[in-house]
């Protein structure tokens, strides 16, 4: 089996977490639902691992859900388009590639009407791969659109994981994509809500607070099948004061990105505990 990565960078993303989810886990998958889907590595796991008949992702984010319905419906226009921003990147000096990085971001900014869907979504792409650190970051100087500050950009051969992307076609051939409110996605055998940190230094482009989670664990509540929530423990009892009929463990973590403790040489990566919530 090939190994399938998310198809970019995002923080708050559970790859380095689903080790400390596999005691929880369920014998079998036949449905899974993902309503805040981002960058989808438990989607991967669900996938490769219990092969269910249908699948249901969903996220708020136009930008991304675009991108994922590209790989879906064109995955070889896509990479046609993804091979050109290559071509236009990769021979650069640094100095240019940043001037290139800041020229395409305008112009999904303010000149995106130009493009189809699937221009448009290999654009933001580009932005995506070659922008900080998974960071998603909206501002009004870019339409309140994608606005994230260029990354390292030391990109070798290429921005892109082509074989990657094919991988992604086939695992969404049996999934429904939707972009929208989270309590629209159809809930399933499993579903797995991994909603935006309380009071999240990370910005997500959408509201989330405490009267949004307080209605996610209303609801959820009534959800038939496994159910996973994650979160993260803000040190205080607020979480464990609402998790009636939910069993809740917690595991060590350490942010690499968003929130980082300032030392006298920077900034260095934070320890932190998330939360995991489950109802069977």
């Amino acid at each position: 089996m090939k190994v399938v990565k998310p198809l970019f960078m995002w923080a708050g993303g559970k790859n380095k977490m689903i080790k400390n989810y596999l005691a929880h886990m369920p014998e079998k998958v036949s449905t899974y639902s993902e309503p805040f889907f981002g960058g989808g590595a438990m989607y991967i796991y669900v996938q490769q691992n219990f092969a269910p008949e249908k699948c249901y992702i969903n996220d708020a984010n136009e930008g991304i859900i675009e991108i994922y319905k590209s790989v879906k419906s064109d995955p070889l226009g896509f990479i046609e388009i993804l091979k050109g921003y290559d071509k236009r990147f990769i021979p650069l000096t640094k100095e240019d590639r940043k001037k290139l990085y800041y020229e395409i971001r305008l112009e999904h900014a303010y000149d995106f009407q130009k493009w189809s869907k699937l221009e448009e979504s290999a654009a933001l792409y580009f932005l995506m791969k070659t922008g900080f650190n998974g960071i998603w970051q909206i501002n009004q100087n870019t339409n309140n659109r994608f606005g994230t500050p260029s990354g390292l950009l030391t990109q070798k051969e290429t921005c892109f994981d082509y074989d990657n992307i094919l991988e992604w076609n086939k695992l969404l051939q049996n999934t429904e994509i939707l972009c929208g409110d989270w309590k629209n996605c159809p809930y399933s055998e499993f579903t797995f809500f991994d909603p935006p940190y309380r009071d999240s230094f990370t910005k997500y482009g959408t509201g989330w607070g405490d009267k949004e989670f307080e209605e996610l664990l209303d609801l959820s509540r009534n959800v038939e099948g496994l159910v996973f929530i994650c979160n993260r423990d803000d040190g205080t009892q607020w979480i464990n004061e609402r998790s009636e009929n939910y069993t809740i463990t917690t595991f060590p973590i350490t942010y690499t990105a968003g929130r980082r403790k300032k030392t006298d040489d920077g900034f260095e990566a934070k320890a932190a505990t998330e939360v995991l919530m489950i109802k069977a």
